[in-house]
């Protein structure tokens, strides 16, 4: 049975992606950087493989695996230099090896103002370009994409409603981590979401509304 890859997945996406997956019985495996943190996911059925974006990924990690998750991140405690070496250069070692291994889908969970960084807040404008050329990267390779470009994150409990439409409001252009994880799992199982780029919000649609609803206004 072919695997799904979650890189980054000791962040809080991650952990909750990777419940979604097992929970089903998808074969995964956990890209983490430290041993101490494998026993929650062997726990759950996961495989783990240790590995760091800061220095060449293993071929170990993609083998066997036909879908990855990129949701790997700096964090917001770290400097612009620890964006470029997570965010950008290390998405682009993970597009490239998967490219190498003739991956089905990647999933790269970005930013909402990764398309265009002018437009987002001035204080993680090397965040939005950094997540913006990683997309771009991406697109470029050939590898079948899906992009998910999330509001800002909260860690509320999942509503299972979401939109792929911004307000322009502040206060309502957010979504929480989990309902995040469940729009990646969804993806992974719905291959019309393949070569689509959504912003994420919690909204009134339900996850699968919202994507069947992206799909047609595209096609419309």
């Amino acid at each position: 049975m072919s695997k799904t890859l979650v890189i980054g997945a000791n962040g809080q996406i991650g952990k909750q992606l990777i419940k979604l997956l097992c929970a089903d019985d998808n074969q995964v495996k956990a890209m983490i950087r430290d041993s101490q943190q494998a026993a929650y996911f062997q726990e759950l059925g996961a495989e783990t493989i240790i590995a760091d974006l800061e220095s060449p990924l293993p071929e170990t990690a993609f083998e066997d695996c036909d879908k990855v998750v990129f949701t790997a991140g700096s964090g917001g405690k770290t400097g612009a230099d620890k964006t470029i070496l997570i965010d950008l250069w290390g998405a682009v070692k993970a597009i490239d090896m998967s490219k190498k291994h003739n991956i089905k889908q990647f999933v790269m969970v970005s930013a909402r103002d990764a398309g265009n960084p002018e437009t987002g807040t001035e204080a993680i404008k090397h965040y939005n370009i950094c997540k913006h050329f990683a997309d771009e990267y991406l697109l470029a390779s050939g590898v079948p994409y899906t992009i998910l470009r999330p509001g800002k994150l909260i860690d509320d409990k999942a509503t299972g409603h979401i939109s792929t439409q911004r307000t322009g409001e502040a206060d309502k252009d957010v979504i929480t981590r989990a309902d995040v994880a469940a729009c990646i799992h969804y993806c992974l199982n719905h291959t019309e979401s393949i070569n689509q780029i959504d912003e994420l919000y919690n909204g009134n649609e339900t996850i699968p509304q919202a994507f069947i609803n992206s799909v047609s206004g595209r096609l419309g």
